[in-house]
């Protein structure tokens, strides 16, 4: 396997310990010598994009996508999936990734569950834009179960005493985490109890009343609610572009590969349907 020094941009990690927080996620802590020089700490919405090669595939040293792509058929190329660091401790060299577990169903949360110490992963990385900014006058920090580790690594940078508005989705009580952080955040647990994904978050967030001043906002995870947020904030609320950090994480019916060939053509859509909106 290869790291990040011999130019093809992919890098192995060694699974070093993991455990879970609760019942549907998985924290794995990643280390060893292909995370020498690796660097993640700009922004607290770091990512890393892990590389599964199919079963049976194995790839040249050092390990090199293009390459792969152009020289293997399709069904030998690897499939990717994008993570949030959840942590990077540089004096230690270890990569803290969660994973959401769903049973057998996708490719990531399974490897998470059977993954043992020893094991090694590839992975892309790392991209990032987004740490809560301490001249805002309070934070907005909405998400699922997708955007919790990057909420908790943004809690973690807040200011002594910064106000922040906190509502995270997941399927029910068990499935909350404890959160560390040095703000004044207000966080609300919502509890989807078998409903759509983000049905309730929507809900619990237009139920706030937004406090006065400048707000910064990160809202991520499932697309159809992360839409109807962005269209709030945006047109309804009117808040400016550069104080916003909004995505769709994942679509409900898409795998990953698909989301990530339809998600350009979906921001043109939205962007389209709020300028419309706007001018109304």
């Amino acid at each position: 396997m290869a790291d990040g020094r011999n130019g093809t941009g992919v890098r192995y990690a060694t699974v070093l310990r993991k455990r879970w927080l609760t019942p549907h996620m998985i924290r794995v802590v990643l280390g060893g010598d292909g995370l020498a020089g690796f660097t993640a700490d700009a922004y607290a919405d770091h990512y890393v994009k892990l590389i599964f090669p199919p079963a049976g595939v194995d790839y040249p040293v050092p390990v090199d996508l293009d390459l792969i792509r152009r020289e293997l058929p399709r069904d030998q190329w690897p499939r990717m999936r994008t993570y949030t660091v959840r942590a990077w401790d540089a004096a230690a060299g270890e990569l803290t990734i969660d994973f959401v577990y769903h049973g057998d169903e996708g490719l990531a949360g399974p490897w998470a569950a059977r993954t043992r110490p020893g094991d090694q992963v590839l992975f892309r990385g790392p991209g990032g834009g987004y740490s809560p900014n301490p001249a805002a006058d309070w934070h907005l920090l909405v998400g699922d179960e997708s955007a919790l580790p990057a909420i908790g690594a943004a809690l973690e940078r807040l200011p002594h005493g910064a106000p922040a508005r906190v509502f995270v989705e997941v399927a029910g009580p068990a499935e909350q985490q404890q959160l560390d952080t040095a703000g004044a955040a207000e966080i609300v647990w919502v509890h989807r109890n078998g409903r759509v994904v983000g049905e309730a978050l929507v809900e619990a967030v237009r139920a706030l009343t937004f406090p006065p001043g400048a707000v910064h906002a990160f809202v991520h995870g499932e697309a159809n609610f992360v839409r109807e947020l962005r269209r709030m904030l945006r047109v309804e609320l009117q808040v400016p572009q550069d104080q916003l950090s909004i995505s769709g994480y994942w679509r409900r019916g898409d795998d990953d590969e698909s989301w990530r060939s339809s998600k350009a053509e979906w921001n043109r859509i939205v962007e389209a349907e709020e300028t419309a909106a706007a001018v109304r």
